[in-house]
């Protein structure tokens, strides 16, 4: 079986993407040989690669690829999350099919249309520009359907207070792309876009205990990946500043799917997003910006207007400017010393590129 690895700048770690096709359907069986797979990179280097993705052409009308997002956890080989998605892996995942001729050849304005298999997500990628070790895109959650501003809400209203060892923090959760908890780091005692970025274990650990305490309040497995999590206040330049929480620590930037779900949010009245954009009037009908450690992206999330219940709906959200390189392929089994050789080089450059 072949492996492909691809990073999306901005990401963690790269991506391990796999053909579905030639992978078992039920998931035990699936996750024992994902266990197998993942042994074979740890023994070439690549215990860092912590993000899987399976793929293979899709058989509905609408799509070109169907996709599913596998998390690996640390703590051993065969430990893994199913539950939410990762929209930097389907970059690399749309990267790594291009290549390995499973779509077309990317070239300048192509779309590709990816169904995520883990939530039912709807999502384009637009191919912007292509470079000889990868490409660029500009992304789109789309949704089927107007989405009530309620949907978005697992926990049935704008804000929540969850009780985490000992404390009480009000927290927005949010569903759009991923569920994410969301917090006035503020109310945490950090004062500041420099502070917040500056911030060490204390307040990571704080963040996974209310991450923790968040899963418990929508039933999830606190060893989880998910829900995830992240610390907003207003940014220094406009806009918000982040700083998001992955496995297993603090997210460089944040995630694409954060991004979205993030521009979700502060377009529904009373989130704690909504509520430190209105600040300064960030979101609006432009582009919300969001200053991350790693860098500043946007997203543009597009709403309806409040109807006669005073719910409005979320549309779609986009996110420009997103780079994916492709780092390479190899034979997963049996490994020769050529072909560990090979391994060894892509997490090499995966290494670097992270």
């Amino acid at each position: 079986m072949i492996g492909h690895l691809a990073y999306a700048v901005g990401a963690p770690c790269p991506t391990f993407v796999l053909d579905a096709g030639r992978l078992p359907r039920e998931d035990s069986a699936l996750l024992a040989h994902l266990a197998e797979a993942r042994r074979y990179l740890v023994s070439a280097g690549g215990a860092h690669v912590l993000k899987i993705a399976l793929v293979e052409p899709s058989a509905h009308p609408m799509f070109d690829l169907d996709y599913r997002f596998v998390q690996a956890l640390p703590g051993g080989e065969d430990l893994f999350d199913l539950r939410g998605s990762c929209g930097h892996s389907i970059l690399a995942a749309v990267s790594a099919a291009a290549r390995s001729g499973m779509l077309p050849r990317l070239v300048p304005g192509a779309r590709i249309r990816v169904h995520v298999r883990n939530n039912g997500d709807s999502v384009v990628c637009e191919v912007d520009r292509v470079e000889r070790d990868g490409a660029r895109f500009t992304v789109t959650f789309v949704q089927t359907s107007p989405v009530p501003f309620g949907a978005l809400l697992p926990a049935g209203s704008p804000r929540t207070v969850l009780a985490a060892a000992g404390e009480r923090v009000e927290v927005s959760l949010v569903d759009s792309a991923n569920i994410y908890a969301f917090v006035d780091a503020r109310t945490l005692g950090v004062p500041d876009q420099a502070a917040l970025f500056a911030a060490g274990p204390e307040l990571l650990a704080r963040l996974e205990r209310i991450r923790a305490a968040a899963a418990d309040r929508l039933g999830w497995p606190r060893g989880g990946a998910f829900p995830k999590i992240a610390a907003l206040l207003p940014g220094d330049g406009g806009g918000l500043a982040a700083r998001a929480v992955t496995v297993p620590g603090w997210h460089p930037s944040i995630a694409l799917t954060g991004v979205v779900c993030l521009g979700a949010a502060v377009g529904v009245p009373g989130t704690v997003p909504w509520r430190i954009a209105a600040e300064h009037g960030a979101g609006g009908d432009g582009p919300l910006e969001i200053e991350t450690p790693g860098g500043r992206t946007a997203v543009s999330a597009v709403t309806t207007a409040a109807g006669p219940d005073g719910d409005g709906a979320l549309l779609w959200a986009t996110v420009a400017r997103k780079r994916v390189l492709f780092q390479g392929s190899f034979v997963l089994t049996p490994l020769s010393h050529l072909q560990f050789e090979e391994v060894a080089r892509c997490l090499a450059l995966s290494g670097a590129a992270a």
